[in-house]
């Protein structure tokens, strides 16, 4: 088992930065792919990047490509995503969530998710 919790979001204004931490209760969390996904209000959640185990292989939705950063320090435990240029379209509650190695197509661990608010 492997908890989540998510920090780091807040209320911005438009064109601002900020970065989201997701640090886990287990070091084999090290060996977990770890995504970021956000739903807002009225909509489906989404996919909003992700990272492999290792941090060499990263993924981002076409939304938040050139904009968002996903980055992992292992020995710390912690998965990080860094938005900057944000905009309202990107206020969310931003949920992080991690595949064990057993399962790595299953997101099957998830945080309890941090708000992100962009005003304009």
């Amino acid at each position: 088992q492997v908890q989540l919790v998510e920090s780091g979001g807040g209320l911005v204004q438009a064109g601002a930065s900020l970065r989201l931490s997701c640090a886990a209760s287990r070091r084999t969390f090290s060996s977990y792919a770890t995504g970021w996904f956000r739903q807002a209000p009225g909509k489906e959640r989404e996919f909003v990047a992700a990272i492999s185990w290792s941090g060499g292989s990263t993924y981002y939705a076409d939304s938040v490509k050139g904009r968002f950063t996903i980055s992992r320090d292992n020995p710390k435990n912690t998965v990080y995503l860094q938005m900057n240029s944000l905009k309202p379209e990107d206020t969310a509650v931003y949920y992080c969530a991690a595949a064990s190695p057993s399962h790595p197509n299953e997101y099957a661990y998830w945080g309890q998710g941090t708000q992100v608010t962009v005003s304009s």
